[in-house]
């Protein structure tokens, strides 16, 4: 019998696959459970944009033809939101889907790319799968201002002539960190010219709208910035896969060279143009999540458990012992969060904000499993 993980790329030979959320089918399946919320992978517990699925339903008929290769009125859309040539942007199968083009594009076995400790779990996967070298910064600690936050001193130092890639969440997931734009931007300007800095704004819409750091301004004083984002959260086309990133057209130019014909379905592309339009789902969207962190914050002041200020559609909860109990114990009962313990935070999970109802319910669990 052949070993045909030996056949592989050495860097593929070392990955562990990515493990999402648990589905709803799959705990039915298991336990024979009804009624069950799903609060594990971040999605938009309101749905999908109307304006968004009659656009879907109006162009079902033509599924049997390829989707528009160039995404034109998608690009159209967002070159306007973003105030940006239609050259600056690279649409994507997610915005995951643009991060990994960006790691096959730029890395090699010889280079490196940089990222903190406690971040998206895609960004060594990806690094890795093209052999390159990556980095690993330590986090900060609970105990300072922006607890398991990035720190962008320790991310600087750890550059050197081999890097190629920097990534940055803001905000940041799975632990919700948020950097402001004085920290941000000075942590790019810092950065050598020949080192891309990814800013990775999927969850940009979930802070108030005087926090929010949108990178995409500064894309005209950065060569070597690019931004992505994603309609899987806020606007609810998670199970479309539709995202992209912003960047100067000769970055752009790059992915575009290994970005796969048809990568984003005609569904997506005619949902995404919508969704952008779609305010008043948006700021619903939004109002339903500050809602609802407040219940799950106050449902933890009242357990004593510590958790990191969230920025994002989730909270990142320390239990401060092995959390595995406590997951299973809320599967029971028909709740879904999400464990942790590949990012190395055993004690912790990350649990998705859902509607005030849910968030209810997952209080009264929560007061039965941890008071």
């Amino acid at each position: 019998m052949i070993d045909y993980k030996s056949l592989a790329a050495s860097g593929v030979q070392k990955l562990k696959p990515y493990i999402p959320g648990k589905p709803i089918s799959e705990l039915e399946r298991e336990m024979g459970i009804v009624n069950i919320i799903k609060l594990a992978s971040n999605e938009n517990p309101l749905g999908s944009s109307p304006l968004a699925m009659q656009a879907v339903r109006e162009v079902l008929d033509e599924v049997g033809l390829y989707p528009d290769g160039n995404g034109f009125a998608l690009k159209q859309a967002l070159a306007i939101k973003h105030n940006v040539d239609m050259d600056c942007i690279t649409l994507g199968n997610g915005s995951n889907d643009v991060l990994v083009l960006l790691a096959e594009a730029f890395l090699s076995p010889k280079l490196n790319g940089v990222y903190s400790q406690y971040s998206f779990a895609v960004y060594p996967i990806a690094i890795q799968a093209v052999g390159a070298g990556h980095k690993q910064v330590p986090a900060m600690s609970w105990e300072t201002n922006s607890p398991l936050g990035h720190d962008l001193d320790a991310m600087l130092a750890a550059i050197d002539d081999k890097t190629r890639l920097v990534f940055v969440a803001n905000p940041n997931n799975p632990t919700g960190n948020h950097l402001s734009k004085k920290e941000l931007k000075g942590f790019i300007s810092k950065i050598p010219e020949n080192v891309i800095v990814i800013v990775d704004e999927a969850y940009l819409e979930y802070s108030s709208k005087d926090e929010q750091v949108d990178a995409s301004k500064w894309l005209k004083e950065f060569n070597n910035l690019v931004v992505t984002r994603t309609f899987s959260k806020a606007y609810g086309l998670a199970g479309l896969r539709v995202g992209y990133a912003l960047s100067n057209p000769e970055i752009a130019n790059v992915i575009n060279r290994i970005r796969q014909p048809f990568n984003v379905n005609s569904l997506a592309l005619i949902a995404a143009e919508h969704a952008i339009d779609d305010k008043e789902f948006l700021d619903r969207s939004l109002i339903e999540n500050a809602r609802g962190i407040k219940i799950l914050e106050q449902t933890c002041n009242n357990l004593g458990l510590r958790f990191v200020p969230s920025k994002g559609n989730f909270l990142l909860i320390d239990f401060e012992k092995d959390a595995a109990p406590i997951y299973m114990e809320l599967l029971k009962r028909g709740i879904i969060t999400r464990p942790v313990g590949n990012y190395g935070l055993n004690d912790a999970l990350r649990i998705t904000i859902g509607t005030q109802q849910q968030m209810e319910r997952l209080d009264k669990a929560m007061e039965q499993v941890c008071g």
